[in-house]
C-alpha cells in the first residue's frame, strides 16, 4: 500500500546577528543582521488514539524555548558555533537536532515518542528559505 505521513507544522520567528568567512559570502562577511521565520514539522505514519500527530501547544512550546536560546544574539560570540558559518542550513540542523534531543527527553510528551520525522525550514525572506529534515 501507499505510505502514509501525517504532518503538523508549528511557525516561530527569531533574530540574530552574525559574519560569515569566505569569498563565496560576499558583503556578508562583515557582520549583519538576519531575521529568520521558522517552521518546525512533526511528521509520524499513523495518529494516537486522540487522533493527533503531536500536541501543538508543546511542540510551540519547545520551539520557543529552543529559539530563545538564538533570539537577539551575535552568534559570532556563541563559543558554540567557533570556526562555524551559521548559515541558514547549518541553523536548520542545529534547531532539528535539539527539536529531536526534546522528543527524546519526553518533552513532547507521550505522544511526542510516536513523531518519526522531523523538518526544520528556515525563510530568510519570502523567496529563499533552507531547510534539514531527517528521522527522529
Amino acid at each position: 500500500g501507499e505510505a502514509v505521513v501525517y504532518s503538523v507544522n508549528v511557525r516561530d520567528h527569531f533574530m540574530i546577528a552574525h559574519s560569515f568567512r569566505g569569498d563565496a559570502f560576499g558583503p556578508a562577511q562583515k557582520l549583519h543582521g538576519a531575521t529568520y521565520v521558522v517552521d518546525a514539522t512533526f511528521s509520524r505514519s499513523g495518529l494516537d488514539s486522540s487522533g493527533m500527530v503531536v500536541d501543538i501547544g508543546l511542540a510551540s512550546e519547545q520551539l520557543k524555548l529552543i529559539l530563545g536560546d538564538l533570539n537577539f544574539r551575535n552568534l559570532d560570540d556563541d563559543p558554540n558555533f567557533a570556526g562555524q558559518n551559521t548559515t541558514t542550513e547549518f541553523l536548520a540542523r542545529n534547531i532539528f537536532d535539539r527539536l529531536v534531543r526534546s522528543i527524546h527527553a519526553g518533552r513532547l510528551g507521550e505522544i511526542g515518542r510516536g513523531i518519526t520525522a522531523v523538518s526544520v525550514t528556515l525563510s530568510e525572506s519570502h523567496v529563499a528559505w533552507g531547510r534539514f529534515e531527517g528521522p527522529v
